[in-house]
C-alpha cells in the first residue's frame, strides 16, 4: 500500500513490509520503486523492515521540484528515514547510490551502513579509449538521445543495453509500467532533470563517511567502459576499511533486477559481517 510523506518541495511516496531493522531502497532515474520487486520478498523474509521510496518526480511521488541534485534526494530519502523511525541501512542505486553517499555523510545517526548499487557517485570523465568499448558507446548515445529529445523509444532502448543477456521473467510488464510512468506528465522532465545533475557533490562526500559501505557493480554495466575501476575508485575515496566491491558477472546496469538472489545474498552476508564487526 502506498503512503506519502510531505517535504520540502512536494510529496514523496513509499511502501513498507515486514519488520525488524529497517532498510530503505531507492531506485535509479527514469525509473520507480517497482525496481526492488524481487529484492522486497526476500529481505522481509530474512527478517527486515523494508522500505521501498519513489525518488523525487518518479513514480506516485510528485512531479515539480526545484531541483534533482543528489543532495536533495538525500534530503528526501533521511526524511523518510526520520518518518520510519529510523535508523537505517540505505540502498541505493545509479543516481541514488550517490544520494545514499550525501545522506551518510550528512546524517551518520541514521544511517547504519550504505549499499550502492552501480552508483554514480563521482565525477565522471570520458576517455577516447572508452569510446572503443561497444557497450559503454551504445549506453552513452542512448542515454544522450534520452536526455536531448525526452525520448521515451531512446530510454527502452537504453535499457536493452543496460540488462545485457538474463531479462527478468516479467521484462514485458516491466517495460510497459515504464512507459507508462514517463508518459506522464513531468515524469521525463525528471529524468531529464536527474540526468544533468553531475554526482560532484557525492563525491566530495564519500571521505566524510563513517559507516560501512558496500558497492556492487555489473561486469557488462554499460554506464562505464570499466566498471570494476570505477567501483574501486569508489571504494579508495572511502576513508580506509569502510567500503567493498562485489562484481556480479554479467550483469549490466541493474544488478538487483537481472540478479536479485545474488544481490540479496550479497547485502545479508555485508549486513551480518557488519554485525559481527560492531
Amino acid at each position: 500500500m502506498t503512503e506519502f510523506l510531505a517535504v520540502e518541495g512536494g510529496t514523496i511516496a513509499y511502501e513498507t513490509a515486514g519488520s525488524g531493522p529497517l532498510i530503505v531502497l531507492a531506485h535509479g532515474m527514469g525509473d520507480s520503486r517497482a525496481a526492488y520487486r524481487a529484492v522486497i520478498p526476500p529481505l522481509v523474509a530474512a527478517g527486515y523492515r523494508v522500505a521501498a521510496v519513489d525518488l523525487r518526480g518518479c513514480g506516485e511521488s510528485s512531479v515539480d521540484w526545484p531541483t534533482w541534485s543528489r543532495t536533495a534526494i538525500a534530503g528526501d530519502l533521511l526524511a523518510v528515514i526520520r518518518h520510519l523511525g529510523g535508523p537505517a541501512v540505505l540502498v541505493g542505486h545509479s543516481i541514488s547510490g550517490g544520494a545514499a553517499t550525501v545522506a551518510a555523510a550528512q546524517e551518520p545517526s541514521l544511517i547504519t551502513a550504505v549499499v550502492e548499487l552501480a552508483p554514480f557517485t563521482r565525477k565522471q570523465s570520458v576517455r577516447l579509449a572508452d569510446l572503443r568499448v561497444k557497450r559503454f558507446r551504445q549506453g552513452m548515445l542512448r542515454l544522450l538521445g534520452t536526455g536531448v529529445f525526452g525520448s521515451v523509444p531512446f530510454w527502452r532502448s537504453y535499457l536493452d543495453v543496460a540488462y545485457p543477456g538474463v531479462k527478468p521473467a516479467d521484462w514485458a510488464e516491466r517495460l510497459g509500467r515504464i512507459d507508462s510512468l514517463l508518459r506522464e506528465p513531468g515524469r521525463m522532465k525528471a529524468l531529464q532533470g536527474m540526468g544533468r545533475s553531475a554526482p560532484t557533490d557525492a563525491g566530495a562526500q564519500l571521505g566524510k563517511v563513517r559507516c560501512p559501505v558496500l558497492v556492487v557493480m555489473g561486469t557488462l554495466d554499460p554506464d562505464w567502459a570499466d566498471p570494476r575501476a570505477e567501483g574501486t575508485a569508489i571504494v579508495e575515496a572511502l576513508p580506509s576499511g569502510l567500503g567493498r566491491l562485489e562484481m556480479i558477472e554479467g550483469a549490466g546496469h541493474y544488478p538487483h533486477d537481472q540478479f536479485p538472489d545474488q544481490v540479496v545474498s550479497l547485502m545479508l552476508a555485508f549486513h551480518r559481517s557488519d554485525a559481527e564487526r560492531a
